[in-house]
């Protein structure tokens, strides 16, 4: 490993990074506290914020497992000091999936960290540096949800809850969309390095046009109805209700009318 890849600057939390956690943190607070004048919008700061720590997190674990698979270039590209400035294209990184979030509702699968493949051996190397990124999002959903499923609600404010489950629910969509083995998707790009070579060139021009593809096909009513059957399906596996999916999701959306049973009493 050259030093390039071992300095300390190239390792360092970004300040922009640290400044997502604290807007995190404390408007995290303010969603469980109370303190808010306007509850929607402590929740919409707080799951906004923890969807961006969630992003970096996604992109610096594609990052960190292919520096371990021999690009020592990502050290002096920033990808390790989770700065999402540092991004390939920061705009679809981070700002079309808080707009799709903002929209929709839905997790849209994050932008790119260029990683040189060439430097990359094993099969087995690749497929794992395009999982971490989905893989990171499936761990982060478990995390939301633990409170649920280890039945410790006891004390958690509903605002809270509420928040966290919509949070859940944007961790388990990105995931699965992400898993996708859609060209463009990092699970295409877990099983490309399987496919035969004449595969891999016939299905690399349409690269740029998987994520339109997939929300072209989930326009389709039918196919976003099983989707999220699925996602719901998943989220109640892991303890939250639908209930707890909705209010989150009409809380975020502060600048609508809230219904009275998602109010917290």
């Amino acid at each position: 490993m050259t030093t390039a890849a071992t300095r300390p600057s190239d390792r360092r939390i970004s300040p922009v990074f640290v400044g997502i956690l604290a807007v995190t943190g404390v408007t995290g607070w303010a969603t469980w506290t109370g303190f808010a004048a306007r509850p929607g919008l402590a929740v919409f700061l707080f799951v906004t914020g923890a969807w961006i720590v969630s992003l970096c997190l996604h992109e610096y674990a594609h990052a960190r497992t292919a520096l371990l698979g021999g690009d020592i270039t990502v050290g002096a590209k920033g990808y390790l000091t989770l700065n999402p400035l540092k991004y390939t294209h920061a705009l679809l990184s981070i700002v079309l999936p808080v707009i799709f979030v903002i929209m929709g509702g839905i997790g849209l699968p994050g932008g790119a960290v260029f990683i040189e493949r060439s430097r990359i051996r094993g099969r087995w190397r690749h497929s794992l540096i395009s999982a971490a990124g989905p893989l990171t999002n499936a761990l982060f959903a478990v995390v939301c949800t633990a409170p649920f499923w280890l039945h410790a609600l006891d004390g958690v404010p509903l605002g809270f809850q509420y928040a966290l489950a919509f949070l859940a629910l944007l961790q388990v969509t990105a995931a699965i969309l992400n898993f996708l083995p859609v060209p463009g998707l990092d699970g295409y790009g877990v099983i490309e390095p399987w496919l035969p070579y004449g595969v891999k060139r016939q299905l690399e021009p349409f690269a740029g046009f998987g994520l339109l593809l997939v929300f072209a096909v989930l326009w389709m009513p039918e196919v976003n109805r099983t989707f999220f059957d699925v996602v719901h399906s998943l989220l109640n596996t892991l303890g939250i209700d639908d209930l707890h999916g909705y209010c989150g999701q009409t809380l975020y959306r502060f600048w609508q009318h809230t219904p009275d049973l998602c109010v917290s009493p």
